[in-house]
């Protein structure tokens, strides 16, 4: 996924070495000079991060990453945690452990999860949060509970701005149950620490409050509805019960409505959060992923209820065991999945080898499209990169230009292609082979707009004749 580097990690580790790469800081030379509606909570987090792995001495870049990933692993599992609490919370006394016990394997190994609990995803990093936050306000009625849960809640939504439909659900449900003490103390303690990472934090770097939240909100109501448009109304109901593997997505999709009456405290926030993606135009599978243990309890909670003839306690069993079967075969191949093999390792190549190439050339006539290349891991930001995708261009782009290295996308006559830069670079030498991994390549098969190729990078050895 696009953002898990290009958005939080290349930005916020740019920042340690002095560099601003996506131009977000009003203070870099090439800032638009307004705020492109980026919270800079969860990357400001991450620069810090960084910042302490540089002063610490460690530099190597998947070494970086595999810490940053084992701490965002640890942080998951409150969601694990959070998860049963909840599930015992709300289900009935019979059935309480066991429907957490299912809750908390389903949500612990479900296939994709422990993959995408590691990525810098605004949308999963947000989870921990509100999970937490809800327990809290199940928990019991004393009334701190409400405001800590309110803190929690304001920084899932300085993490990803939409949770605040979540929460406006939440408050909804307090407000016209006329539970004025718990209404006023979690939207006190969501305006508390929205007003601290929003206000606080933008007025800082912009000079006035609430600068980001206010792009944010230009942005996607002039441009952002244009962005992946998609008139599918019942995709992220597909995607949540699709998650969760056939048939069993579909009975906890049917509890899922079937909690409405006994759990309108947390079906409500997370119907509104649905219907408000499913209602905004632009729309990506991951928008939705919030809420997603939330819909796994009430669904497993909401088919108790309603399992109350011997077909649908059978049809329950055979499902939760079928779905082991499909699940863990996933679960392995999924959780050991190497993605974006190919550009990273090209990538990485500069950093092992300790070249310092000042220009680089992205040869991508063998492609339908060309991916962006993350510099994170060769270690530097400030690589001249051009990028040749189209057979009308000359060879080196520009006339007399020279590149240090040329990176080759995509098979398609690749031979060829090189052949025509060694006419121009006699002394051109391959420097690595980057393959897609198993699934990079599978996910390619399934729809080619997914850009991952081979790459090979070469190292010309020569100025251009």
């Amino acid at each position: 996924m696009h953002d898990d580097h290009f958005l939080i990690v290349e930005a916020a580790a740019s920042w340690v070495d002095g560099y601003d790469y996506n131009h977000w800081l009003p203070w870099s030379p090439e800032s638009t000079g307004k705020p492109e509606g980026h919270s800079f909570t969860y990357v400001g987090l991450n620069f810090c991060y960084f910042y302490i792995m540089k002063f610490l001495g460690v530099a190597d870049p998947k070494i970086l990453m595999l810490i940053n990933r084992l701490i965002h692993a640890l942080f998951s599992m409150l969601v694990v945690y959070f998860g049963i609490k909840i599930t015992e919370k709300i289900s009935p006394e019979e059935s309480g452990k066991r429907n957490a016990v299912i809750v908390g394997w389903i949500v612990a190994l479900l296939w994709m999860m422990p993959f995408l609990s590691v990525r810098n995803l605004v949308e999963m990093t947000c989870i921990p949060f509100i999970m937490w936050s809800v327990w809290l306000m199940l928990k019991n009625e004393k009334r701190r509970n409400f405001l800590f849960a309110g803190l929690l809640m304001g920084m899932a939504i300085s993490f990803r701005y939409q949770v605040g439909v979540f929460a406006l659900g939440l408050a909804a449900v307090y407000f016209f149950q006329f539970k004025w003490s718990r209404f006023l103390l979690f939207s006190l303690g969501i305006i508390l620490i929205f007003s601290l990472t929003q206000g606080l934090v933008d007025y800082l770097i912009w000079g006035y409050p609430f600068a980001e939240f206010l792009g944010y909100f230009t942005y996607n109501s002039n441009e952002g509805t244009a962005y992946i448009p998609n008139n599918n109304y019942v995709m992220y109901l597909l995607v949540l019960m699709g998650s969760c593997l056939f048939p069993l997505g579909l009975l906890l999709g049917a509890g899922f409505f079937a909690s409405l009456k006994k759990h309108a405290v947390l079906f409500i926030p997370v119907a509104l959060f649905i219907i408000f993606h499913s209602l905004y135009p632009s729309k990506q599978e991951r928008f939705i992923f919030p809420v997603l243990p939330l819909f796994i309890i009430l669904g497993v909670v909401g088919y108790a209820l309603i399992s109350n003839t011997d077909f649908r306690k059978k049809l329950w069993t055979f499902s939760y065991r079928f779905f082991w079967i499909l699940n863990i075969p996933l679960l392995l191949v999924v959780s050991v999945a190497y993605s974006k093999q190919s550009r990273v390792e090209a990538m990485y190549y500069f950093y092992e080898t300790n070249q310092k190439p000042a220009k680089i050339l992205m040869e991508a006539t063998g492609e339908t499209g060309l991916s962006m290349a993350p510099k994170f891991y060769a270690g530097s930001w400030r690589y001249g990169m051009l990028e040749r995708n189209d057979t009308t261009q000359i060879l080196n782009v520009y006339p007399n230009y020279r590149y240090d290295f040329i990176m080759f996308y995509g098979e398609r006559n690749l031979d060829k292609r090189i052949n025509q830069y060694k006419e121009i670079y006699p002394q051109m030498e391959l420097g690595k082979r980057c393959e897609p991994s198993f699934v990079d390549r599978f996910l390619r098969w399934l729809n080619p707009r997914n850009t991952n190729e081979y790459i090979e990078v070469w190292k010309t050895n020569a100025s251009a004749r």
